[in-house]
């Protein structure tokens, strides 16, 4: 469960963030997952409350915000949701797709 130790990152790089900018402690700390960021939510949650023991986290929350996996067509200019398993395939012109837009993202937006 690679999940631990993405958790145990979280941890340390909050603490970081708010002992830099003077808080006491953390109450919440947010984060956004991709949809294609190969990151289960529920299991990052759990990885977080173990991880988080004995750390100046201890009593912090963990918000997940999912980020939907987008891509885009060049040729119809259309932006379309991928899925899961990811097809990126137009809708709308039929024409294979090379560009993500987003989906892939796993960054702390947010430490309170």
């Amino acid at each position: 469960m690679h999940e631990l130790s993405i958790a145990t990152a979280i941890i340390e790089q909050a603490g970081k963030l708010a002992r830099s900018g003077g808080a006491d402690g953390v109450s919440a700390v947010t984060v956004r997952v991709g949809e294609l960021a190969g990151v289960v939510p529920d299991a990052l949650t759990f990885a977080f409350e173990v991880a988080r023991d004995g750390t100046a986290l201890a009593a912090a929350r963990l918000v997940v915000e999912q980020v939907p996996a987008q891509a885009y067509c060049g040729p119809c200019a259309e932006e379309f949701a991928v899925g899961m398993p990811p097809f990126f395939w137009c809708p709308r012109c039929d024409q294979p797709s090379t560009e993500l837009r987003r989906g892939r993202e796993l960054q702390i937006t947010g430490i309170d």
